[in-house]
């Protein structure tokens, strides 16, 4: 699957925003005390990750639908990935060696993902 130029954008922005965040727990903690929010930083962004690879792959085929077919597989779609989303959130939230706020920085990243393409794009 080939991804577009505004998915590379946003996995490269993902990644940039879980290695501050990152960056800047070790220098909070000094120790390896950091590691749960690590593992929940990896956890919630290897989900934006593959957030970005279901939208890309949901565009794609809602764009050789016909327009109602496609609205009700994009409504289909969206429930998915917002199920998903609160499952990996459930699992930062009850696993105790994941930290459930790097879960979050982790998600949270897609949507600053998207934001930064809006902002950042050339009309």
């Amino acid at each position: 699957m080939r991804l577009s130029d505004l998915a590379k954008r946003m996995i490269i922005t993902i990644l940039v925003i879980a290695f501050a965040a990152v960056l800047i727990s070790l220098l909070y903690y000094r120790s390896m005390e950091f590691l749960p929010f690590l593992f929940g930083v990896l956890l919630g962004s290897a989900f934006s990750i593959f957030k970005v690879f279901l939208l890309e792959n949901a565009v794609d085929k809602a764009l050789a639908m016909g327009t109602k077919k496609a609205g009700s597989y994009v409504g289909i779609q969206h429930f998915l990935r917002l199920f998903l989303t609160a499952v990996v959130l459930f699992l930062g939230a009850v696993v105790p060696q994941i930290s459930l706020w790097g879960v979050v920085t982790g998600v949270l990243a897609f949507q600053l993902a998207v934001y930064n393409i809006k902002f950042s794009s050339k009309n």
